[in-house]
């Protein structure tokens, strides 16, 4: 079954195609995407790379996790499965509500 890797703390400079050549080291890469701001189409720093096999991604987390690219410290661990729903919400109410009488106004 094919791992499905978080890679953070990525340079803004860094595209797909770079995220894909730094994991083709290590063995197959099915996809490679760094994500963008919708609004800006600006790298957020962060991207997910899919290798189809579990040694090859392993090797790939043991390698590059902690490892200085570019000045910066990269975080590389299995993802999370994605949750269904897409982002946070919050929730709950946070109103006031009525707060009661207050004093001898009659």
């Amino acid at each position: 079954m094919a791992k499905r890797l978080y890679v953070g703390n990525l340079k803004y400079s860094v595209t797909s195609e770079h995220l894909q050549e730094m994991f083709e080291q290590f063995g197959a890469v099915s996809s490679a995407q760094v994500l963008g701001d919708r609004e800006t189409g600006r790298s957020r720093g962060f991207g997910f790379v899919e290798m189809p096999n579990d040694d090859e991604a392993q090797a790939a987390i043991d390698t590059l996790d902690g490892q200085d690219i570019d000045g910066r410290r990269l975080t590389v661990n299995e993802a999370r499965p994605r949750t269904p729903g897409g982002g946070g919400g919050g929730g709950g109410y946070r109103g006031g509500g009525y707060r009661g009488g207050g004093g001898d106004d009659y």
